[in-house]
């Protein structure tokens, strides 16, 4: 069903397995915040510009099937950075989550931290002596108070922290940005360019020793910001262009902002002759916003139980591994980037069980990974119409169960990709057979289950949904 890595705890000078370089290689994970699989020209968009990511997509192997662990921010977080299911977490909603105690069911008491037992990627890199650091949104801390700085990504194997705290969007894109990690820039800088070049002046340092840089854009997340000049030349590409979908002005050049920080990076990485010994992987933590952007031909978006809250971008880069322009149809899931960067680096793992399975066969020889099918679980409510749910992909086949109800759906992605047709009915005994698969995968992960609420109130409840949708959309 997924795969376990094993490794015993072993002494740092028998940690390096590194493959064939003779300089280990550095990574670069770029997680930016809510995009959507189409908001890439790369992945169809007639409206957003993204050159940078586009070529990216060309020097490397771009995923059509690109999922997120959860349709909502922290928890795929937490799982790119253990590899874990954040099912097995137990971190399942974004922190602090949206309150409704009057729903139909009680959501669990869920994990509301990164487990500090947990052996994260720059753990494992900071272990085979490799410099490490954060750069932007972290959204893993308990609650905005005093004190946590105990939860910091300086606690989960990272030497610099530059921009990341409890909070998980950014107060303004403009300088003065009031993030207490991140020092003041000029009045009128923009926060991803900021971003960019904190992330050079680490490249920069060190230059000299492999890194691991890993860089969690505050963008594309509301509320929304761009420079005046792109937001005006989006806005006349719109007025000529009516028909599109996709047509947010500001959005549009929020996107542009991490196509630009992502040329930064790489002309840096070139200027320093460090290019050609860099992976980089690209992709988001969960679907697109509604109504901000539009994830057609997925159904919705962020926040929802279906493919337009998990259909993600995800491309990697990796020099000497990865077959230029190439589109990989295998369903892969963020879960997986944790044991496949650590391979295509040649280091060894420390802990003894990730969820994802290694991408890199795939990436260097395509060899198709040995497993059936990818869980998600969201025991929670959200003001994007996620009920709590759980889903699996089996094949070109997702069913997800609701819990409220109890009901079952079914969808055919071959044929039917924006989930319109239930077959649940139609085909009652895969969709038996996938919900004894999903069942069987709850139980060996641990996931804690929504249960009946004792103090239902339908009434309170819708009430109190409509406060939440009305704070999502401020």
């Amino acid at each position: 069903m997924f795969t376990r890595l094993f490794a015993p705890l072993l002494c740092l000078s028998a940690l390096l397995t590194f493959a064939s370089a003779a300089t280990p290689p550095n990574v670069v994970v770029i997680l930016v915040d809510d995009m959507g699989q189409t908001d890439l020209s790369c992945y169809g968009s007639k409206f957003y510009e993204t050159p940078h990511i586009d070529q990216l997509a060309k020097d490397g192997v771009r995923f059509a099937n690109g999922y997120s662990a959860c349709t909502v921010c922290s928890p795929t977080r937490a799982a790119l950075l253990t590899g874990k299911y954040p099912a097995r977490l137990h971190l399942t909603d974004w922190i602090a989550g949206h309150g409704r105690p009057k729903a139909k069911l009680k959501i669990p008491d869920w994990q509301k931290f990164l487990p500090f037992e947990e052996i994260t990627l720059a753990e494992q890199f900071k272990a085979a002596g490799y410099a490490t650091a954060s750069i932007g949104k972290w959204h893993l801390t308990p609650a905005l108070k005093e004190g946590d700085e105990a939860y910091y990504p300086e606690k989960h194997g990272f030497d610099l922290n530059v921009g990341g705290y409890a909070r998980g969007q950014p107060p303004s894109y403009h300088a003065p940005y009031k993030i207490p990690t991140l020092p003041e820039g000029p009045k009128g800088e923009f926060l991803t360019d900021r971003e960019a070049a904190e992330a050079v002046k680490f490249i920069e340092a060190n230059k000299e020793k492999p890194f691991f840089l890993y860089l969690p854009h505050y963008a594309v997340h509301t509320p929304l910001g761009g420079k005046p000049d792109v937001i005006a030349r989006y806005q006349a590409k719109a007025a000529k262009l009516p028909d599109l979908k996709q047509k947010n002005a500001t959005y549009a050049a929020l996107v542009e902002s991490v196509d630009d920080s992502l040329g930064t990076i790489r002309a840096a990485l070139k200027r320093l002759k460090l290019d050609e010994n860099t992976i980089i992987v690209f992709t988001s933590d969960n679907g697109g916003l509604i109504p901000v952007t539009d994830n057609s031909p997925f159904r919705v978006g962020k926040g929802s139980a279906y493919e337009g809250g998990v259909r993600v971008p995800l491309l990697i880069h990796a020099p000497g591994a990865t077959k230029a322009g190439l589109v990989e149809n295998t369903p892969a899931l963020t879960i997986d980037l944790y044991p496949t960067v650590l391979e295509l680096a040649g280091v060894k793992p420390l802990q003894s069980l990730v969820d994802g399975i290694s991408l890199a066969p795939l990436l260097k020889s395509g060899t198709k990974p040995d497993r059936a099918e990818i869980f998600w679980h969201y025991p929670h409510y959200h003001p994007g119409g996620a009920t709590p749910y759980s889903a699996v992909r089996s094949g070109d086949f997702r069913l997800v169960h609701f819990y409220e109800d109890g009901r079952d759906e079914l969808y055919d992605l071959a044929n039917d990709v924006g989930e319109t047709k239930d077959l649940a009915s139609a085909q009652p005994a895969l969709a038996k057979t996938l919900r004894t698969r999903l069942d069987a995968w709850l139980k060996s992960v641990d996931a804690q289950l929504p249960t009946k609420n004792p103090d239902y109130d339908p009434v309170a409840d819708a009430n109190q949904g409509k406060k939440n949708t009305k704070a999502k959309k401020k």
